[in-house]
């Protein structure tokens, strides 16, 4: 067997689906299928059952894949190691957050100083970093929600209150504060179930009694101020935020819960190697305001 295919094999294992894996890889179905069977033919066993066009992996899949990610996960820290035998600013560092406007102004300064480092990023959520740590996919994650598991470091970074933003024509405009039991009839802009701002707004309404309407939602949390000023609905908006308020214009108040808030955190594994470009952005991450 060769390194290729049990890359293809992880994939596969992985999502258990391979249109799926063999996009991810960014190469033709037929060539992952064909991979998939001459791995099956060199290990003398299944790796899957075949249900139609699903696959599964079975107990030997499971067996395998165990040993699989250990080996590649091996391979993928000496890797990193030699990079930074060679040098940081050869090295790479994958970064997900769940809005990319929250570290642009980290990454600009970062590869300022290394702009030889190669940056990959993601916009992520919640349950899509807790997995992209699982399968070492990225370093980084800039988390405003807890990602939980035995081998991982949280630092919280900040936390700040979070704001109503309503359109400026909205009776609440000229309001200070409100109560969720207030906001019972309104229309919602907020983010996919996932995102922080969701789940803030479903907590909130939960310990209200109360169920959110929801008029608009998206995957894009910085997005949320440009569409509550469009007058598509209000909206939970960082207090940070209200610096771009000439971007868009919007009444501002105060929500009357103390957990009304945002705590943004760095998390990462401490199980597998870091690269010495993860470690530099993850040491500047901490003056990210």
């Amino acid at each position: 067997m060769d390194l290729l295919q049990l890359r293809y094999f992880q994939a596969v294992a992985r999502r258990e689906h391979i249109s799926q894996a063999a996009a991810e890889l960014m190469v033709a179905q037929p060539s992952v299928s064909r991979t998939i069977a001459r791995l099956e033919k060199e290990l003398g066993v299944p790796l899957f059952d075949r249900v139609g066009r699903q696959v599964r992996l079975n107990a030997f899949g499971v067996t395998f894949l165990h040993r699989v990610d250990r080996a590649l996960s091996e391979l993928d820290d000496a890797r990193s190691e030699l990079a930074d035998a060679a040098g940081l600013d050869h090295g790479r560092v994958t970064v997900a957050a769940e809005t990319l406007l929250t570290i642009t102004g980290l990454l600009a300064r970062f590869r300022a100083e290394h702009p030889g480092v190669d940056v990959r990023l993601f916009q992520s959520n919640a349950e899509t970093m807790q997995r992209q740590l699982a399968d070492r996919e990225v370093d980084l994650c800039f988390a405003s929600q807890p990602l939980d598991g035995p081998a991982l470091r949280s630092v919280e970074l900040w936390r700040e209150k979070v704001l109503l933003a309503v359109p400026l024509a909205h009776p609440l405009a000229a309001r200070d504060r409100v109560t969720i039991a207030e906001l019972a009839d309104e229309h919602f802009v907020t983010c996919r179930p996932g995102y922080w701002p969701r789940t803030l707004l479903d907590r909130l309404f939960t310990e209200a009694g109360l169920h959110p309407s929801i008029s608009c939602e998206g995957d894009e949390p910085g997005a949320t101020g440009d569409l509550i000023s469009a007058g598509l609905g209000i909206g939970l908006v960082p207090a940070g935020s209200r610096q771009a308020a000439p971007r868009y214009p919007v009444g501002w108040l105060e929500v009357d819960n103390p957990g009304c808030e945002r705590v943004l955190n760095l998390v990462w594994r401490t199980d597998t190697y870091l690269s010495a470009a993860a470690r530099q952005l993850r040491d500047r991450a901490p003056i990210l305001q």
